[in-house]
């Protein structure tokens, strides 16, 4: 990058906010797991929408690539500038959010983090559908970028389920903005939808609308010991089909609980071990509240846990230390499984049918090319949605996401449902996309980033 690009970006924003350092920039050109690390001239850090414009309109006028990113949580290696692309730090855009409690929406920056817009919704008496473990630290920008979808995609759906309007930045610097949040907006083509999920590869998101929840007035969360992995795919379903109030249903197995447990020194959530793990978490009213009786969660989730077939323990609560407790033993375990070394990371979807039998070939198919490797299993069941883990690979990476990606795509699932395609997945992104989807893909880029500078080295396949 010569040092004249480098001058219109210190006039594009504040100086200040242009960091040129190798040691200052050590942790915006590496992922969170230590297996993506990149390199970049500069990171630009802007305050605003305006600034956004100024610097794309710049970097497309001078033909130089940049890599939005946001709370650089992802795993897939879409926020990290592996070719040198100048990376444009998002985590400035943080100072708009505003709780509407009479449309029962927000317009949030997307610097702001997930934790933080989940808090301003509480303080209002509302609350937001997507939440993760990484909620303190990913931004809604992010996960608008990613389409992430978290732990309660079961009873709110995914991000882009919550968008209800969109600011971006496009590729030559032009900025749109459609923010009113009307309930009903027929007016054309929904661009929340297409910028959701693309990885920044058609605009920069600045700003979005979502909507956000009724209040959850009481909750109760279990973590059920079963006698099988078929068994717990069942339980989901039957939860699924039969409570309303069902929010999560996450399997685990033996491996990761274990992990967990020595990690993070929590004791035994159960007695003895059990062959599957699943924790649900459903919500309601309290019994009584407002004059209406009945059951509360807990009630009925220990009513519709003793009708479940193949359960050998359970472990209940509805107090809030206890079922952050219960939740632990989930949300560790990515913490826990980096203990391991630097995993190789893949969030698949397989269908509901077809789960056990995936949850089943995987290490063995994994031992195959790695015969070292440890794999760690766990993820949204209800969904079908699985985080395939894998420590010891190092050197053989690419042949284990080979070997599980096509897995997947034998049973006819997804190759990605949590944090995109990034770098690591593009080449198999014709797994899942035929020729003629992945040349529309281009198409609509082309439309947008005319230039092509925006995160050109992810998702799409290379040519």
């Amino acid at each position: 990058m010569s040092n004249q690009v480098l001058t219109i970006l210190r006039d594009a924003v504040d100086a200040t906010c242009v960091l040129t350092d190798p040691d200052v920039m050590t942790g915006y050109v590496r992922d969170w797991t230590g297996r993506f690390v990149g390199r970049t001239a500069a990171v630009v850090r802007p305050a605003n929408t305006a600034q956004v414009a100024a610097v794309v309109q710049a970097c497309a006028q001078h033909e130089v690539a940049l890599v939005p990113q946001g709370g650089n949580t992802g795993l897939a290696g879409g926020g990290v500038p592996t070719r040198g692309e100048i990376l444009l730090s998002l985590r400035g855009l943080s100072d708009i959010l505003q709780v509407d409690v009479a449309a029962g929406q927000a317009t949030v920056g997307a610097g702001v983090p997930v934790g933080v817009l989940r808090e301003a919704a509480s303080a209002a008496g509302l609350g937001y559908g997507v939440d993760l473990a990484s909620r303190d630290s990913a931004t809604v920008g992010g996960t608008v970028a990613t389409n992430a979808g978290g732990l309660r995609v079961l009873r709110y759906g995914d991000t882009r389920a919550q968008l209800l309007g969109v600011e971006a930045v496009l590729g030559d610097g032009s900025v749109v903005s459609h923010l009113a949040g009307l309930a009903r907006d027929n007016t054309g083509y929904h661009l929340p939808s297409l910028l959701a999920g693309s990885e920044g590869t058609l605009g920069v998101v600045t700003a979005v609308r979502v909507r956000l929840t009724p209040a959850t007035r009481a909750r109760a969360v279990g973590l059920i010991g079963l006698a099988s992995v078929p068994d717990a795919v069942a339980a989901a379903s039957l939860l699924r089909n039969g409570l309303p109030g069902l929010a999560a249903a996450e399997l685990m197995l033996p491996p990761g609980i274990d992990l967990v447990m020595r990690a993070c020194r929590l004791s035994p959530p159960l007695r003895g071990t059990h062959a599957a793990y699943l924790l649900v978490e459903v919500t309601g009213d309290a019994p009584g509240e407002d004059g209406a009786g009945g059951n509360g969660p807990l009630d009925i989730l220990a009513d519709a846990v003793a009708g479940l077939p193949g359960v050998a323990d359970a472990s209940l609560a509805d107090d809030r230390p206890g079922r952050e407790a219960l939740w632990a033993y989930r949300e560790r375990h990515t913490e826990s499984i980096n203990t391991c070394g630097t995993p190789v990371k893949m969030d698949v979807t397989v269908t509901p049918d077809a789960l056990p039998s995936f949850v089943e070939a995987v290490p063995a198919a994994v031992r195959a090319v790695a015969p070292e490797a440890s794999t760690w299993l766990f993820g949204h069941v209800a969904e079908g949605n699985v985080h395939v883990n894998v420590t010891g690979a190092a050197g053989v990476g690419e042949r284990v996401e080979d070997t599980v990606f096509r897995l997947v795509a034998e049973r006819g699932g997804s190759i990605s449902t949590e944090h995109g395609i990034g770098t690591a997945k593009r080449r198999w992104l014709p797994l899942n996309r035929s020729p003629a989807e992945i040349a529309a893909f281009r198409r609509i880029k082309q439309a947008l980033d005319p230039a092509g500078i925006l995160n050109p080295n992810v998702l799409l396949p290379a040519l």
